[in-house]
C-alpha cells in the first residue's frame, strides 16, 4: 500500500495542543455519544476504539464521561504527546500505535469506532480508503456504528485559502505558523506546506517545514465507499451541529454509519 503523507513530526508534534487549543473537543465529544444514542447502540456505555487520535484530546473527553476508550494513531510522535497527558491526568485510556488501512485490534469487535478532525483523508488513495473501511467493518460488532469527519469537496473548491498566517504568544516568545496551501484537482487532494518559525524573546529562533496531504470528498462519493466495504451511511451532518444543510459552505461534515450485516 502506499505511506501516508507524514504529520506533525517530532517537535511539531509538540505544538499540535497549542495549534488546536481553541477547538471544542468536548462539545464535539458530546455530539457524537448524542449519535450513539440516536442510531441505536443499546449499551450505556460502549467500548469505543477510536482512529487517528492524535494527542488524545477527544479520548480523553470520552473518558470522562465514562466511556472504555482504545485510541490509535500512526505517529509515534503523537502518541508520545498523548501518553505524557494521560500519565498527569492518571487516564485508563489506552494509547496504541496502529496503521488504520491495516487494522487489527485484538479486543474486536466494537459497539463504536470513530475517526475525527477530517482524518480519514490522509489516506489518500481509493485503495486506502476501502481497506481503512473495511477493516472498520471488520472491527464492528453488530449494530454497531461508525462516527467520522471528512473534508468536503464542495467547500474546499470554491473556498479554499491558498495562504493563512497565525501567531501564537508563548511563554519564552512567539510563533508564527505560515500554511499555503494548493490543490491536485485530478486526485482530490489538498497539500498544506507548513513553515512553523519559533521566535524567542533573547533573540533566538528556529523553523520547521512540514507537507501535510489530505483528501476531500464529496457525500455520494463517500457513501458509495462506504457501500462497498459494507457500512450504510445513516445520516449526514453539516460539522457537529443537529440540523444544519449541507452545501457549499460546509467545510467539515460528519457521516453515522452502520455496519450491514448478513
Amino acid at each position: 500500500m502506499e505511506q501516508p503523507g507524514n504529520s506533525y513530526i517530532g517537535h511539531h508534534a509538540e505544538l499540535y495542543d497549542l495549534f488546536y487549543a481553541d477547538k471544542p473537543y468536548a462539545q464535539e465529544t458530546d455530539f457524537v455519544i448524542h449519535c450513539f444514542q440516536r442510531y441505536g447502540i443499546q449499551k450505556p456505555k460502549p467500548v469505543i476504539l477510536e482512529l487517528a487520535c492524535g494527542t488524545g484530546n477527544h479520548a480523553f473527553e470520552f473518558e470522562k464521561r465514562g466511556y472504555q476508550v482504545i485510541a490509535s494513531d500512526y505517529s509515534p510522535d503523537m502518541l508520545a504527546q498523548a501518553r505524557r497527558k494521560a500519565l498527569r491526568s492518571h487516564s485508563q485510556v489506552e494509547f496504541r500505535q496502529h496503521d488504520m488501512r491495516s487494522l487489527d485490534v485484538a479486543e474486536r469487535p466494537f459497539d463504536a469506532i470513530v475517526c475525527l478532525f477530517d482524518s480519514i483523508g490522509y489516506v489518500a488513495t481509493n485503495e486506502n480508503i476501502l481497506a481503512v473501511l473495511r477493516g472498520v467493518r471488520d472491527h464492528l460488532a453488530p449494530g454497531g456504528l461508525f462516527i467520522f469527519e471528512f473534508w468536503h469537496a464542495a467547500a474546499m473548491l470554491r473556498h479554499y485559502d491558498p495562504l493563512r498566517v497565525r501567531r501564537w504568544k508563548v511563554e519564552a516568545g512567539e510563533i508564527l505558523r505560515i500554511s499555503e496551501t494548493t490543490i491536485d484537482y485530478s486526485s482530490q487532494l489538498g497539500y498544506v506546506a507548513y513553515t512553523v518559525n519559533e521566535l524567542n524573546d533573547n533573540g533566538t529562533f528556529r523553523t520547521l517545514h512540514e507537507t501535510q496531504i489530505n483528501r476531500f470528498f464529496l457525500v455520494q462519493e463517500m457513501k458509495l465507499f462506504l457501500e462497498q466495504a459494507g457500512l450504510h451511511a445513516l445520516h449526514w451532518f453539516s460539522g457537529f451541529r443537529e440540523d444544519e444543510t449541507i452545501d457549499a459552505e460546509t467545510w467539515h461534515i460528519v457521516a453515522v454509519a452502520a455496519r450491514m450485516d448478513g
